[in-house]
């Protein structure tokens, strides 16, 4: 195999995708420090549904006062740059990735294995969002409740 260096300079991710592993990278040096780990996670988290475009962050905030109303276990965390939550093992059971994060046309609800939606042998863990509404915060209830039950 040749050990050669691509001539267009990209090992394959794109700009998004390199800031996000950057971001992720940050995270997992920060869990490492004393202090009020919590608070400042909260805080990350926080900041980053601030800087998100207007759409995307009034889902993510109504993801937010869902998840914590729903499941007050979970502690609110930044994951990949995206807000997400946690168990009391430190497992990411849930997460928001808004469609500005890698240029998608809408933004999602991500589940992880901690989640508990375990349904026969095939069942979603990933759901679009493009609007918020009462029928919306229904379902993304039921499945924040279902996931850490």
């Amino acid at each position: 195999m040749s050990a050669a260096k691509s001539t267009n300079g990209s090992d394959g991710f794109s700009p998004e995708e390199r800031a996000a592993m950057k971001e992720r990278a940050a995270e997992l040096r920060a869990e490492g420090k004393k202090g009020d780990k919590k608070a400042d996670e909260l805080q990350a988290l926080l900041d980053g549904i601030a800087k998100m475009a207007p759409e995307d962050r009034v889902l993510a905030e109504r993801v937010h006062v869902t998840v914590t109303a729903n499941a007050p276990q979970l502690s609110p965390k930044t994951w990949y740059g995206m807000p997400a939550y946690a168990n009391a093992a430190g497992k990411i059971v849930l997460f928001f990735q808004n469609s500005g994060k890698f240029n998608y046309r809408y933004s999602t609800l991500g589940f992880q294995d901690a989640a508990n939606l375990d349904d026969g042998d095939l069942w979603p863990v990933a759901y679009a969002l493009r609007q918020w509404s009462p029928e919306v915060e229904k379902r993304v209830a039921e499945l924040v409740r279902a996931a850490v039950a």
